[in-house]
């Protein structure tokens, strides 16, 4: 057999991330570690979730989890340095992508005008046989679309004439985690245990779960050890990189 491909170091040379994604805790199962990386050379990182994961823990009524799951990933965010946090409301479990998508997630990227944005796996798949989640889906391929939106003063202009915001064409690239399709990675080496930290501040999450003898370490290191022999480092993240340029 064959070995698998190296993956080639993601350009660091930004000073702006947004990190878009469809829940709390879809960050922490394998991002994290390169957020905490990120924060820690002086980066600035937003997330922006778009539901509040309400409907993720079957034992708790949504108007609860929502606020519990809202508090665990504000706590697990501060963790690896983040402190800007937008959740916007949308409906777990059934979201849809589509132009109303597009236009929050716009309005979002021309809000915080980052140099790059980060997403979960918009794929069907998570690589072979494993379905992703309806929910992931719908908002990776919005982010995509959303992005170059942003840039396009006629695409959503009322979010110029009457919200203020301006046109945002400035992010080089999108890095999508969780794809089969990766093929670039960052060194989590020395965040990996704030990233482990960051999972594991999900706890009623987990706990909600039920996976019986399930350790948040374990599961992200296997993960990370197994991109890391593919970057030349102990521990690493993957990422899809999708350019946003023209010709790119």
């Amino acid at each position: 057999m064959d070995a698998p491909e190296l993956f080639e170091p993601l350009d660091e040379t930004w000073e702006r991330a947004l990190c878009i994604v469809a829940h709390p805790d879809d960050m922490e199962f394998g991002a994290a570690a390169a957020v905490a990386r990120w924060t820690g050379q002086g980066k600035w990182v937003g997330y922006t979730m778009v539901t509040s994961g309400e409907a993720g823990i079957d034992g708790m009524a949504p108007d609860e989890c929502r606020v519990v799951r809202e508090k665990e990933q504000v706590e697990s965010a501060r963790i690896v340095g983040v402190d800007a946090v937008d959740f916007l409301g949308q409906p777990d479990g059934i979201l849809e992508y589509g132009v109303p998508m597009r236009r929050l997630l716009a309005a979002e990227v021309r809000r915080h005008r980052p140099d790059v944005v980060i997403t979960g796996n918009h794929r069907d798949t998570w690589g072979g046989s494993n379905l992703n989640q309806a929910d992931h889906i719908a908002v990776g391929k919005a982010v995509l679309d959303a992005v170059r939106d942003a840039g396009n003063r006629w695409i959503f202009p009322e979010q110029i004439t009457d919200d203020g915001l301006e046109p945002w064409g400035g992010v080089k690239q999108v890095w999508v985690f969780g794809s089969p399709m990766a093929t670039h990675a960052v060194d989590t080496t020395d965040t990996f245990d704030q990233g482990v930290e960051s999972l594991k501040a999900h706890a009623a999450y987990i706990d909600g779960l039920g996976w019986e003898n399930w350790d948040p370490r374990e599961f992200l290191e296997g993960m990370a050890r197994a991109t890391g022999q593919r970057l030349g480092v102990a521990f690493a993240a993957p990422f899809e990189v999708v350019p946003m340029g023209w010709g790119d």
